[in-house]
């Protein structure tokens, strides 16, 4: 008995992101945790490991990692200090 192809045409193609040079247009991608990380850096105040643990659901290991890492590749300079007793982190631009 045969089966007949299931028809992949009915995913929804517009909840997809669109890609550079797709010819879609009004469409932007969805902003990235790594992007609500460097927007939470980013704000005057900085963020605390907590606040970045709650906004992504990572652990904080992961966190950390990310402020080492993928953060300073963006080309950030990631710098701390502790005014009420919280380390806050913040990002710049080198």
């Amino acid at each position: 008995m045969a089966r007949e192809p299931q028809a992949q045409a009915q995913q929804r193609p517009e909840t997809q992101a669109a890609t550079p040079g797709s010819g879609t247009s009004g469409r932007t991608r969805a902003q990235s945790k790594l992007d609500m990380v460097e927007a939470l850096l980013r704000a005057p105040q900085g963020a605390t490991i907590a606040e970045l643990m709650t906004a992504t659901g990572w652990q904080q290991h992961t966190v950390r990692g990310t402020l080492a890492g993928a953060l300073k590749k963006r080309g950030l300079t990631i710098t701390s200090d502790k005014p009420d007793g919280v380390r806050h982190y913040r990002a710049e631009s080198r």
